[in-house]
């Protein structure tokens, strides 16, 4: 019985303000706060609200035969927090069903894998325990940023704990294999490596308001069809970016209806049957190993790391500020820690491609005129953060050697000279 796993990714970046060589030095407010939050509440009313509910409403209609993940990041979480905290009582509603299931993350939605250990490990053991604060339940399946994954990261989750992993499909890592098997990485019985089914998640995900598309219009019979189709699967992973439910595709274009109609019709079916990420890792047996040395992510047609490293920009930015993590860290400053998470996430580099122009989707453009503007905001916003560190280090000395110098002797009164 094919099992099909549906995992709802769910992320929201901040954006940076125009930032200039004027500001630095002389104000540390680096995100643009108002654009920030009219932003949210748009998406909050477009999508967040109206299909949270909606896969609440379908839980409850079909008894609990209908399942589903998501893969929520922190930074949306803290949007969520700052402007729009019904967004989150949504989810709990969800959790409480005991149908849906949140994997875990780096926090910051960051490269931290490439480029410290120590961080990456730190932002996914605290994105755990806030999910498991939040929804009641340690996470047990993990989602890399943008999907990105390769058997060093089935490496470090292993050592983490983690049961599953969901990545990328990509048809250059699995040759002549199907991705609706269960895998593992060479040499590791677990974690279990779920891998997405492009074809059949970009048809409703990218293609499905597209008129021009062969496939259009979509219906949940033609999808059904599809999907029972496909031979001999143990099982099929749609992974969809949430955004494609009422902002990439908007209302009017179907896509709510065709969710509603979504689970009936797959289930009408009854070879499927709907699980979440950790129960197909621990019912489904392994069909092999997936053998992936160099990163793969969701993105583009390349299925690589391009968008956020493809130019010397990027690699520039990137490396400037992994470059000061240790003394970060080695401070313990809570604002400055801060800071340096959310100088982190993804978009920032994405920002700064080249690729701009035709790696966009309408719902997640980039917020800058041109890249070169991207990359000047975000070395100036570095160039700043670092003079706050310097100072702050430089506080830090005089306050150590203030306290560890020795008192001078107390002088003896006259009194005491006598004696």
């Amino acid at each position: 019985m094919p099992a099909l796993c549906l995992c709802f990714d769910v992320h929201e970046a901040y954006r940076l303000r125009k930032y200039t060589v004027f500001d630095i030095g002389q104000n540390s407010v680096y995100e643009d706060d108002d654009r920030n939050c009219d932003a949210l509440i748009a998406i909050a009313r477009s999508c967040y609200l109206p299909m949270t509910d909606l896969l609440l409403k379908l839980i409850r209609r079909h008894k609990k035969a209908f399942k589903c993940s998501f893969a929520i990041s922190g930074t949306a979480l803290d949007q969520f927090e700052q402007y729009a905290p019904e967004v989150i009582d949504g989810f709990k509603a969800l959790a409480a069903t005991g149908c849906v299931e949140f994997v875990s993350g780096p926090s910051a939605y960051s490269l931290a894998f490439l480029y410290s250990e120590q961080e990456f490990e730190r932002q996914v053991k605290e994105h755990s325990l806030r999910l498991k604060g939040i929804f009641g339940k340690k996470p047990l399946a993990f989602r890399n940023t943008e999907f990105m994954y390769s058997n060093e990261l089935a490496q470090a989750l292993k050592a983490l704990g983690f049961k599953a992993i969901l990545a990328e499909g990509a048809e250059h890592v699995l040759g002549w294999r199907s991705p609706n098997y269960v895998y593992t990485a060479p040499g590791l019985a677990e974690p279990r490596l779920l891998l997405r089914n492009m074809l059949l998640s970009e048809d409703v995900s990218i293609r499905f308001s597209n008129r021009g598309w062969s496939g259009w219009p979509l219906t949940t019979e033609k999808f059904a069809g599809w999907c029972s189709g496909a031979d001999d699967a143990d099982i099929i992973n749609l992974y969809w970016d949430y955004h494609a439910f009422g902002m990439r595709h908007d209302k009017e274009s179907g896509i709510l209806d065709f969710m509603e109609a979504f689970p009936a019709a797959m289930l009408a079916d009854k070879r499927f049957s709907f699980m979440t990420p950790s129960e197909a890792a621990k019912k489904i047996e392994p069909k092999g190993e997936v053998d992936v040395l160099d990163l793969v992510s969701w993105r583009d047609n390349e299925r690589d790391l391009t968008m956020w490293l493809g130019n010397d920009m990027q690699k520039d930015a990137v490396h400037a500020l992994y470059a000061l993590d240790g003394r970060v860290r080695a401070l313990g400053d809570a604002g400055l820690i801060h800071d340096y998470e959310r100088l982190q996430t993804a978009e920032h580099f994405s920002n700064i491609s080249t690729k701009w122009f035709t790696g966009y989707l309408a719902d997640r453009s980039n917020p800058f005129e041109s890249p070169y503007d991207a990359y000047i905001t975000y070395m100036n916003v570095l160039a700043d953060f670092e003079m706050r560190l310097a100072a702050a280090e430089k506080a830090a000395s005089k306050k150590k050697t203030a306290g560890g110098r020795a008192r001078p002797p107390k002088k003896k009164t006259d009194a005491q000279q006598k004696k």
